[in-house]
């Protein structure tokens, strides 16, 4: 059977779909793409795995593969990464049975977070009419008719969402509906379908809640303790009852005043906010610095507090007296062996490894580290000679003053009683 390419391989084989889920680090597990799917999206990719382990692993296997062969999840593409063509032609013959797709993700690590910006279409039109193959846009995408409208200015066959999926996973539906709605479901699908990740299922609910939480903050802290599947349900219908209360008071107007299109209890999409100063070239200006600026912070900002993370805040105000600028941290002498940092008072000028390891040779001691070989061996040595001294002195003794030889007969007899 020949194998099918371009147009036709996407018409038959991905059944011309237009609707994508993208491929979602920790995210678009199977999961949440049969709850996608129940929601109008006709293609998933699994998340992005690692060819490397994906070989060396059988557990990593199932556990993001091999699971279930679930007919509902169909099609899809598994996506990996890999820097060895040897070893992603082994993920991909272990894979091969399981999805329909193989696919290479072309992009360089830089392009993503905030440095991304907003997506071109023009760019995505120019790469459409220079290729004849199908071609899937991604970027930008919010609502449905954000699709619609993506599909008519760009020409591609299908639009991928990533970030609006996990905010609305009704998004290919034109739906909005309320976000227990979402969570409540999804938590449904994670209990049909075990085993699922708990660090997975919160960080979609988290996502699903994003407005929700900023209101109730006791919430979000709850939910970032919870360690079981019923806990996480158990905040879901207490979200859901106080969503419902705030429904029956009519608080839909302060929501509006916050800037969002919709109450804070429906799905909608989050817009990151862009950077305060631009530069003229249309680049963030933090974008420039993070090139131009190798350390992270200035020596001169150093003395500043705001500049320090929170972390480095509290352990400051613990340490009053630690210096925290690495300008002006003690310079550490390399070993002469590993490179690691050597021992300051070390008797071989050498990091504790290897120390431990020459002076284990060499039987010697090195107090800086606490390594007492030299110490040890002399010890259980002056133990040794003082016991054979021991054992040889009895033995003169013995010889020098016998013991008398003691009647058996008199231990055998019994106390005669008196009459």
């Amino acid at each position: 059977m020949a194998k099918l390419q371009g147009f036709e391989f996407w018409r038959k084989t991905l059944k011309a779909a237009r609707y994508v889920v993208a491929p979602m680090v920790d995210q678009s597990e199977l999961a949440w793409r049969l709850l996608s799917r129940r929601h109008g999206a006709q293609l998933c990719y699994t998340p992005m795995l690692h060819a490397q382990v994906f070989v060396r692993d059988a557990n990593y296997r199932r556990e993001n593969l091999y699971n279930e062969v679930c007919e509902e999840d169909r099609p899809l593409i598994a996506q990996f990464c890999a820097n060895d063509p040897e070893v992603f032609l082994q993920a991909a013959l272990l894979a091969q049975d399981y999805c329909d797709l193989l696919t290479v993700h072309g992009r360089t690590k830089d392009q993503k977070g905030a440095m991304t910006g907003i997506a071109s279409w023009e760019h995505i039109k120019a790469v459409r009419l220079a290729v004849n193959i199908p071609v899937f846009a991604n970027g930008n995408i919010q609502h449905l008719s954000d699709v619609e409208r993506c599909i008519q200015e760009t020409g591609v066959q299908g639009v991928m969402s990533a970030e609006g999926n996990l905010h609305n996973p009704a998004l290919f539906d034109g739906r909005s509906p309320p976000v227990w709605e979402m969570a409540e479901e999804y938590l449904e699908v994670v209990k049909r379908y075990p085993p699922c990740t708990l660090s997975y299922v919160r960080a979609h609910l988290f996502k699903l809640w994003h407005h929700t939480l900023q209101i109730h903050q006791d919430l979000r802290e709850e939910l970032a303790k919870v360690k079981t599947l019923e806990g996480l349900a158990d905040v879901s219908k207490q979200l859901r009852l106080r969503c419902q209360e705030e429904i029956a008071k009519g608080k839909d107007s302060e929501d509006k005043e916050s800037g969002l299109p919709f109450p804070h209890w429906i799905c909608q999409p989050y817009v990151r906010p862009v950077p305060k100063e631009t530069v003229t070239n249309g680049n963030s200006q933090a974008s420039v610095l993070k090139k131009t600026v190798c350390q992270k912070r200035a020596l001169e900002d150093c003395e500043s507090a705001d500049t320090l993370s929170k972390n480095k805040q509290k352990k400051r105000s613990r340490n009053p007296k630690k210096n925290f600028c690495p300008e002006q941290k003690p310079k550490y002498i390399k070993c002469e062996q590993c490179g690691n940092p050597k021992g300051n008072k070390c008797v071989f000028s050498l990091c504790r490894g290897c120390c431990k390891k020459k002076a284990y040779k060499e039987v010697a001691d090195c107090p800086s580290h606490g390594l007492r070989f030299k110490t040890k061996a002399e010890k259980r040595k002056a133990e040794e000679k003082e016991q054979a001294e021991r054992s040889t002195t009895e033995v003169e003794r013995s010889d020098r003053f016998p013991q008398p030889l003691q009647d058996s007969r008199r231990e055998l007899e019994e106390p005669r009683l008196l009459l």
